[in-house]
């Protein structure tokens, strides 16, 4: 089974160590109309998000893909503390406000305000970006390929259910134009013995009795749609084979597939027929979601 099919949901992590820095990514893919990016990381390696984005739309087309990298420098490095005076004040204004409103003693330190959160932050020389570079590359690449590959094994699987359904639809079309016809003569029949009660021992109009039967043949014919119904899966079980991103051709193809359904439906008069039918436009929504997966 060809295996190029993709959808857009997968999810893929890595973990390496280069140059004294330990990296980690995960990378996480939902369904969307377009490639759309975004990236969790620290802001001092904002400049990675552009290079980042472009190595992954080498692999991916379309889906939501969030990324998340963080990166841990475990040798030593040069730094300085940064003081957060403004939020440090903050923090000790509410506490005074709670020693009032309480009836309290304010014994907070200096040492306490350090303690809260932000108030003390580590502010890290940039490293050398070609250096970081390196270092995240290696474990980009190990994490968009597993990214890849649980893309494409949902994407086997969705082949195989859309071709399941896909047969299914086949095997209600055959059993349409296999009916279709038979509700012609039935129409006939029907139509005779009422004319002939109507006219009871007066010969009817033979000629009459096969006009009105080939205008409701007419009528309900549907093997053009049924052609076309046929054709359009043809061309579903080609774009399922292809190599390239196929979702939207896919998508496109559902419309159409919708619109023969709804076309016999409205020619059906018959219940055995409409109730096919419905099995039908049943399936074909059923492909409709699943195709929504498929990049």
């Amino acid at each position: 089974m060809n295996v190029c099919l993709k959808s857009m949901t997968g999810y893929g992590r890595a973990e390496g160590s280069h140059s004294g820095m330990d990296v980690t990514m995960e990378i996480k893919s939902v369904n969307h109309r377009y490639f759309e990016f975004s990236a969790r990381m620290p802001r001092i390696y904002s400049f990675l998000e552009d290079k980042i984005k472009a190595f992954l739309q080498g692999s991916i087309s379309r889906g939501k893909v969030d990324v998340y990298l963080n990166i841990d420098i475990v040798e030593s490095e040069s730094g300085a503390v940064k003081v957060n005076a403004s939020l440090a004040k903050d923090y000790f204004d509410a506490l005074e406000r709670i020693a009032r409103e309480c009836g309290v003693a304010n014994n907070v330190t200096a040492h306490d305000l350090a303690r809260y959160p932000d108030v003390l932050s580590l502010r890290r020389e940039i490293e050398d970006e070609q250096a970081v570079w390196q270092a995240v590359e290696p474990v980009l690449r190990e994490a968009c390929e597993s990214l890849v590959d649980m893309r494409l094994t949902e994407g086997e699987r969705l082949k195989k259910d859309i071709d399941d359904r896909m047969r299914t639809i086949l095997a209600h079309v055959d059993y349409v134009e296999e009916r279709s016809p038979q509700t012609v003569l039935e129409y006939r029949a029907k139509l005779e013995e009422r004319m002939r009660e109507l006219l009871e021992n007066v010969q009817f109009d033979e000629q009459r009795l096969l006009a009105e039967t080939a205008i409701f043949a007419d009528k309900i014919a549907v093997s053009e749609e049924t052609v076309r119904l046929r054709s359009h899966i043809g061309q579903m079980r080609t774009m399922l084979e292809a190599e390239e991103p196929v979702g939207r051709k896919l998508d496109f193809l559902v419309q159409e597939m919708n619109r023969e359904a709804n076309t016999i439906g409205s020619k059906a008069q018959d219940a055995e027929l409409a109730g096919r039918v419905v099995d039908i436009k049943s399936e074909i929504e059923k492909i409709r979601e699943q195709v929504q997966n498929i990049e």
